[in-house]
């Protein structure tokens, strides 16, 4: 666990997909996964560099916050917007707001991040950066979860 809140590089993180990395949730105790996505459409000005900007979001689609929208591959995007792959809901990168699909209206929940040096960095009070990657779990849940809707 990197002490410094540090994530990974910019140059790490996609610029079509989502970079998947694992969290702390300060007040539940609880391990939960998040991913960063560059924005294409805007720049920052690091210490006279450029370096693009970067938001972070759990890694939950807000119809069903079980389904993850990277699997652990990178989430797909379509026009700069991340996708649920599982319900076709379309979330914009910047603002984490669903315009289309059965949770349209509703906010993807945002992690504070800043880019310093080329370096991705967490700064949101409420978790502690854990590692790159998915959550590790000991568990093998084989149940079935459905997610149609009757």
């Amino acid at each position: 666990m990197a002490e410094d809140g540090s994530i990974t590089s910019v140059a790490d993180v996609p610029d079509e997909s989502t970079f998947l990395f694992t969290v702390r949730d300060l007040d539940e105790d609880e391990q939960k996964e998040a991913i960063l996505v560059k924005l294409d459409e805007e720049a920052v000005t690091d210490g006279g560099s450029e370096s693009a900007a970067i938001t972070g979001w759990l890694n939950y689609c807000q119809h069903f916050t079980h389904i993850k929208l990277d699997k652990g591959s990178g989430a797909p995007m379509r026009d700069g917007e991340l996708v649920c792959a599982n319900h076709g809901a379309y979330f914009e990168s910047d603002s984490g707001r669903c315009t289309y699909g059965p949770c349209e209206g509703a906010y993807l929940t945002e992690l504070d991040v800043v880019v310093e040096d080329g370096t991705v960095y967490l700064t949101d009070d409420d978790y502690e950066f854990v590692d790159t990657g998915p959550m590790e779990t000991d568990d093998l849940d084989l149940s079935s979860k459905s997610n149609y809707e009757f």
